[in-house]
């Protein structure tokens, strides 16, 4: 099964290490961090994917550090990863000196006792796990038999060990629709993070204020190199990432209820690199945010039985839902705002792309070879179709469920 046909949580909790074993895990983290930064420097403007900076530095990192084969494997994928985010910002070379190191289920063993088992530069180690008295959300997963261990990351915090313990499932089976559909277009953007053909907008704008914050913060403490400095570092990451989580769940779980309450069986989105690329403004960290934001919605979905697409999003701001026109001046970037030069319909771009998304999903076709797919687009007043062009809510039968 492919790494993408799983749904995926994290669990953090702390760990309980006696003396002994918290300075082999001192001595694990050094040696990652001295591991990935070898392997950066011996791939950097030679290569870049997993496998070819593997091939490359692993026996090097075996002969040069004490991590063992499999976290020495660990390693050269995280320098290839590291590599190929400052190729695609910075284009400066990454430097390793967060204290983190990666397991995966071969250098990790999580037992129904509540204790972790983990592979150091010696020997094993088992750690209990800092749970609640109840096991916390934690136990959720940990009891679950259908979410198993996968990927995790150990944390070197202030002196404690915290344990980012990854969980994975397999995604629901969801089939295209083989009748005619509903579908709910979702387009995507800097300022206004997601907008639907329903016309609700869900903003992206704190995301970016709180992504400025912590690049500023990190541009001052950077050059510092002091301990406090580092943790002041790491706790403004730590509070970044837990808003951005939060929020990204929050419009994953608006998306879903916009497509239930206007009985959509399909949403359509925009194909990400496609989306990235036409977006003045938009760069690496969003680009991310529309990977994150599209994997929450489907899992959401996919327990509702309605499946997630994604469609070539090229002129979908220039075209208008009206008359179907299609020219750049259609549109006003600045203003964010959507004025067909042809007919003179207007609406705010996003949303006209949004619309335009759901329109093309049911234009293209069958999304099965058993049948149609989508007949339909929502919008937040009626129905749109190809051949009876728009229907308010008011003439259907079974107009849409209300608040």
């Amino acid at each position: 099964m492919a790494d993408t046909d799983y749904s995926r949580r994290t669990a953090v909790t702390g760990l309980s290490v006696s003396p002994t074993d918290a300075e082999r895990l001192r001595e694990l983290v050094a040696e990652w961090k001295r591991g990935c930064q070898l392997a950066v420097n011996e791939a950097w403007d030679v290569c870049h994917t997993r496998s070819e900076v593997q091939q490359l530095t692993y026996d090097r990192l075996r002969e040069e550090t004490d991590l063992g084969s499999q976290h020495a494997v660990l390693a050269t994928h995280r320098a290839a990863e590291a590599i190929k985010r400052a190729r695609d910002r910075s284009g400066t070379r990454p430097e390793f000196t967060s204290p983190t190191v990666a397991f995966d289920t071969r250098t990790m063993t999580v037992f129904d006792d509540r204790t972790v088992s983990l592979t150091t530069t010696d020997e094993r180690i088992r750690c209990d796990l800092k749970l609640a008295a109840d096991g916390g959300y934690q136990s959720r997963y940990l009891d679950d038999e259908d979410w198993e261990p996968a990927k995790s990351g150990l944390h070197y915090r202030d002196g404690e060990f915290v344990f980012h313990l990854g969980f994975r499932t397999p995604r629901p089976a969801v089939d295209p629709p083989t009748e005619g559909a509903t579908v709910l277009g979702v387009d995507l953007g800097v300022e206004n993070l997601a907008v639907t053909s329903t016309a609700r907008f869900f903003s992206g704008g704190e995301l970016g204020h709180r992504r400025e914050e912590f690049e500023r913060v990190r541009s001052s403490l950077g050059a510092t190199g002091t301990r406090s400095a580092d943790r002041t570092l790491r706790q403004a990451g730590d509070r970044l990432d837990r808003f951005v989580r939060q929020r990204l769940h929050e419009v994953a779980n608006g998306i879903v209820a916009e497509a239930e309450e206007y009985d959509c069986e399909l949403i359509a989105f925009g194909e990400l690199e496609e989306a990235h690329d036409l977006l003045p403004g938009a760069g690496a960290f969003h680009e991310w945010l529309f990977e994150r934001l599209l994997s929450f919605v489907e899992y959401r979905a996919a327990e509702r039985d309605i499946p997630v697409v994604e469609v070539n999003p090229e002129y979908t701001s220039q075209r208008c839902m009206e008359c179907g026109f299609t020219h750049p001046q259609n549109r006003d970037v600045e203003a964010h705002q959507f004025e067909c030069l042809k007919c003179d319909a207007s609406a705010h771009d996003d949303y006209n792309a949004a619309k335009n998304i759901a329109f093309r999903c049911v234009r293209r076709g069958p999304l099965s070879s058993r049948g149609l797919g989508a007949s339909a687009c929502a919008l937040q007043s009626g129905l749109v179709t190809p051949d009876d062009g728009f229907t308010p809510y008011a003439e259907l039968s079974e107009p849409p469920k209300s608040d």
